[in-house]
């Protein structure tokens, strides 16, 4: 397709096989660590009182694709300790759900209100990223699984 060799059938070169084998290790590895560091936040996270702050749904795109998925926004105020603290997390892992549909994504904030008090979850390791789902996202997974999809396709190629 291009100049590095790529094509929909794979690459046809090894610089292209290496190149998706480096991305789709990338894209494993930063999946399975965030997995790994959400759980991680949810095992030691402590219970704090917090104030919703904002509340929305955001239009998102992702690249070329034409489809529109939405992020639900959640902004909220805490102490932990003595200091006081902003998150906008829903869940605890870094890369945040996107919903194909904006009433999924204002199913999720629909629970929380702006002034009102809620239930936010800190982790005493990171105490400036809390969140207020007590649960582990599955998204992290999505990107080792993209990415795996990348190493097989890379190695298959660069066997060739």
């Amino acid at each position: 397709m291009g100049d590095d060799g790529l094509s929909i059938g794979g690459p046809k070169t090894r610089r292209g096989a290496v190149i998706m084998l480096i991305i789709g290790l990338a894209a494993t590895g930063y999946g399975a660590y965030d997995y790994t560091q959400q759980s991680n936040a949810v095992a030691d996270a402590v219970e704090v009182d917090a104030e919703i702050t904002e509340l929305g749904v955001e239009p998102t795109s992702a690249g070329s694709s034409a489809d529109t998925d939405y992020r639900p926004v959640v902004r909220f105020s805490y102490e932990y300790e003595g200091t006081a603290y902003e998150s906008g997390s829903v869940f605890p892992s870094a890369i945040s759900p996107n919903y194909a549909t904006e009433s999924a994504a204002r199913e999720v904030v629909s629970e929380y209100a702006v002034g009102e008090s809620a239930t936010a979850h800190v982790d005493p390791s990171d105490p400036d990223a809390a969140f207020l789902k007590d649960r582990t996202s599955n998204a992290p997974l999505v990107a080792v699984a993209v990415g795996l999809g990348f190493v097989l396709v890379g190695g298959r190629s660069a066997i060739r």
